[in-house]
This record gives C-alpha cells, structure tokens and sequence, in this order.
C-alpha cells in the first residue's frame, strides 16, 4: 500500500481498513473524472493525498452524527477520565513541542516519513535530497526527540 498516494495518511484519519480503502477509491475515482480538466499531471498525487483526506473527514464526521442521539448508553468504546484525557493531551503536546524543536530538515523528514507515510526514496524527491539524507536525517530526528524527551520526564 505505500506506493499508493494517500495510502498512509487515511489510517491515521479513518481506523476501519474497509472504510479507509472505499475512501481511497473514492479519491482515485474523482481523479479519474477529473483528469481531462487537469492542468499539471504532477498535481495528481497532491489531489489524491487532500481527496484521501476530506473523504475521511467526512466518514468520520457522519459516524460521529449518526451516534450522536443515541447518547453514550449503548457507547462500547473506553471513555478517557478527565484526568487520564488531560494526561494524554499533556503528552501530545509535550512530543508536538520536542518536534518543533528540531531543525526544519529533520522533522520535514520525520512528518514525510511517519505522518504522510512516504517511503524514504518519495520523501527524498520531495525534499530534493538523497534518500541517504533522507535516512539520516530520520535517524537523527529520532535520536533528538528521545533525548529531549528524556530530559523532560
């Protein structure tokens, strides 16, 4: 699935693999009716990746309505403590701030890699660089970020 554009950043958005695949398809489909009118065939995988993306959204966005009136009785997912979400939202932005923290080459290596789930050769052409470099600076970012996270617990 990684040769795929968008086929990495819809689980991270969509947590049901049939749903995320009809959304990817969703999103090829579109591209499809559309490539005639496309000016720029290298805006293809741009278009894809935002497609994946909104159709997830919106997948999201109507499973959380239509549970809505039902009210958390039938509920069968974990409900968080307030603490425990407090704790976790704390934890988030403590990572979110070590990231941001890094130098601009590392975590644009990291978000390509782990975010968009790019492959080291996708990310390498993205950022015009080497995927050596591309590794590299992955391997660094990561270092950095357990270290700084480290010094902080």
């Amino acid at each position: 699935m990684r040769n795929r554009p968008g086929a990495g950043s819809e689980w991270a958005a969509q947590p049901r693999r049939e749903g995320a695949e009809d959304v990817v398809q969703e999103a090829f489909c579109g591209l499809y009716r559309r490539w005639p009118h496309l000016a720029d065939p290298g805006s293809a995988v741009p278009y894809v990746r935002s497609a994946v993306l909104n159709g997830c959204r919106s997948v999201l966005r109507r499973r959380a309505t239509s549970r809505a009136p039902h009210g958390l009785a039938g509920h069968s997912e974990p409900v968080l403590s307030a603490e425990s979400a407090v704790l976790t939202r704390e934890a988030r932005d403590e990572i979110m701030r070590a990231v941001r923290r890094l130098p601009h080459r590392q975590r644009e290596a990291l978000v390509l890699r782990f975010y968009l789930d790019l492959s080291a050769e996708e990310t390498a052409a993205t950022m015009g660089i080497s995927p050596g470099s591309v590794r590299s600076a992955t391997h660094r970012a990561l270092a950095s970020l357990g270290r700084m996270l480290q010094e902080q617990s």
